[in-house]
């Protein structure tokens, strides 16, 4: 029986990050537990709303945030709050998966046009690499606004 998965990311401002990859991913934030969220409505708007009627403390508002892929094929990614610093190197990261089906320098334009809008979004630009075929068709290593790599596949 598969299971399925969801991303957990350690962050300082759980709704600042949550956001940026809601933009990166096409993502959505859900709305709060039985909160019909009217259309137009901003999700983190409900949220603030339904936290302050539950009497959660407003400096405890942000210690938690989520998105969802809204066709339900991508997993949940929820971010929750943490002192400390991001202090090493990532053991796992995301592959985003910008230029499908692409190769050699249409796949590194499309590559190179992702990484833009990612950066105008608050990401990090760490690296390039070119292809070499037939171990890598190339890639950029990026880093979000907490530092977190992830690349552009």
């Amino acid at each position: 029986m598969s299971r399925t998965i969801q991303v957990t990311f350690d962050a300082h401002d759980p709704r600042a990050l949550s956001t940026f990859w809601r933009q990166a991913l096409g993502y959505v934030h859900p709305g709060p537990p039985g909160i019909q969220v009217p259309e137009g409505t901003d999700p983190l708007t409900a949220w603030e709303d339904f936290l302050a009627r539950m009497g959660v403390p407003p400096q405890q508002r942000n210690t938690k945030s989520a998105i969802e892929d809204p066709s339900g094929q991508g997993p949940r990614i929820f971010f929750q709050q943490v002192p400390e610093d991001k202090v090493a190197k990532n053991r796992l990261h995301l592959d985003v998966r910008a230029a499908p089906g692409l190769e050699g320098q249409a796949r590194m334009a499309a590559l190179e046009a992702e990484c833009a809008r990612l950066v105008a979004l608050g990401a990090a630009r760490l690296r390039r690499d070119e292809p070499a075929p037939p171990w890598s068709a190339g890639f950029i290593v990026m880093a979000d606004p907490e530092g977190n790599e992830f690349c552009l596949d």
